[in-house]
């Protein structure tokens, strides 16, 4: 059994571990246990009683976190000509088409967020397999395929994430810093939790809402009540 660490041990004493908090005191508790020299990140860990197996089951979204996520999203638009300006008048890192495309066929993929227009999907389409795997892909349902390539990029780098229910039922998603005013981080958390339960799938049998979990980077997990969730 490893040994727990001082920073761990003093951590643990702040909280009781088989406890559930609700989302405004797992903020606060999260901020006073998360000894990092860095700016951790915030992430939820939520448990779905769905079978992402079954299509009718597949939970999976956008939303906008009010107070956005604290990071620093590179975004890459792929597009025609005519939309260049408008892409970099919204901020996107990096503009442009064919030269792109061959640099993610060669490997590079050093971006967070690639946003492409339907016209040029063809082109887009043929970096599957590169794309595929690290979750670049753009797609239509996430808000990254659309002719609106500016308020794409507003959006991303406002604080829209997409989340995906995986294979064992679980949605894992950043919702901010640990920097953040506590109430910024219930906030954010309120709005994925909220987006979620919203798209609860009508096949889906019994607790939909079967865990949630607040964690920094490397700190202790709090599990949220997810009977205070109505509140």
């Amino acid at each position: 059994m490893a040994k727990l660490t001082k920073n761990r041990k003093k951590a643990l004493e702040k909280f009781n571990q088989t406890a559930p908090y609700d989302v405004a005191k797992a903020s606060e508790i999260l901020k006073q246990i998360t000894s990092t020299k860095f700016d951790s990140s915030v992430d939820l860990s939520i448990r779905l009683g769905v079978d992402p197996r079954k299509a009718n089951q597949m939970v999976r979204g956008i939303v906008t976190l009010p107070h956005g996520t604290g990071k620093t999203v590179r975004v890459l638009v792929l597009c025609t000509p005519d939309k260049e300006a408008e892409a970099k008048a919204a901020g996107a890192d990096f503009v442009g088409l064919d030269e792109y495309v061959e640099k993610i066929k060669g490997g590079w993929t050093d971006v967070d967020v690639i946003i492409t227009m339907p016209s040029v999907m063809a082109k887009v389409g043929a970096l599957g397999r590169v794309l595929g795997p690290r979750g670049l892909m753009p797609n239509p349902k996430t808000g990254t395929v659309t002719n609106e390539v500016g308020k794409a990029v507003t959006e991303v780098k406002g604080g829209k994430i997409d989340f995906k229910v995986d294979k064992a039922g679980i949605i894992q998603a950043s919702i901010g810093k640990v920097s953040f005013d506590k109430e910024k981080i219930a906030e954010n958390a309120n709005e994925l939790i909220n987006s979620i339960i919203k798209l609860k799938p009508s096949s889906a049998k019994g607790a939909y809402i079967r865990s949630i979990y607040m964690s920094s980077t490397m700190s202790p997990s709090i599990q949220i009540d997810t009977k205070s969730l109505n509140n």
